[in-house]
């Protein structure tokens, strides 16, 4: 269950922005305000105060708190993802890989705003379409964490995405996991400790003839 946490205060009243710079406003300040109080508590008054605009100027941009949400979270489902296929992209590395992509949660997680709690502890997670939303980015990094163990092991598509999904549920639970204790094991040794646990699993599956790790 989400911690209910602080509410920011409001911006002041802010001038007039071109609609993608007012956009991205409006996002950061619904993100503020969906962190502190979670989508119930949260009322569209809060997110336009927080903003600097009228209520008006809100719903110019989203029709109502829900869409601002889907919004929200099809930009951070897809940032995360995004991240996770950069790892990957970046080396050939196998090892590298896995710490690129354990990497990748421990930062998504770690960032400032923590947006992560709208994709992995919304109160709204029963919503099909939050849902879909959410299933969709997980997804997204399951299937390239598969395409390259496919590609290194010759493992069959389902085999390869089972363990995608186990590599990406270790790094989410770990991640989440040590955020609150940080403060004792600093990100580096804690992406140490979890890339090295993956990596004695996933090295053990043999390579295609021809592969290196």
């Amino acid at each position: 269950m989400q911690t209910p946490r602080p509410a920011a205060a409001p911006a002041r009243r802010t001038s007039r922005l071109p609609r993608s710079a007012r956009r991205v406003q409006l996002l950061q300040a619904a993100q503020d305000v969906f962190v502190a109080q979670g989508f119930h508590a949260a009322a569209m008054d809060d997110i336009a105060d927080r903003a600097g605009v009228s209520k008006p100027v809100l719903y110019q941009h989203f029709p109502g708190k829900r869409d601002l949400y889907l919004a929200l979270l099809e930009e951070h489902v897809g940032q995360l993802a995004d991240r996770v296929s950069e790892a990957l992209a970046t080396t050939d590395d196998n090892h590298q890989r896995v710490q690129g992509a354990v990497t990748a949660y421990f930062e998504f997680i770690d960032a400032e705003g923590e947006a992560f709690r709208l994709v992995f502890e919304s109160d709204l997670r029963n919503d099909p379409d939050v849902r879909a939303v959410v299933d969709r980015g997980t997804e997204l990094c399951v299937e390239a964490i598969a395409d390259v163990i496919a590609a290194d092991t010759g493992a069959d598509r389902e085999r390869a995405l089972l363990l995608a999904a186990g590599l990406t549920g270790l790094s989410e639970t770990s991640a989440r996991w040590w955020l609150p204790r940080k403060g004792t094991v600093s990100r580096e040794e804690a992406v140490s400790l979890m890339s090295s646990l993956a990596w004695r699993g996933i090295s053990g599956f043999p390579l295609v003839e021809g592969d290196q790790p």
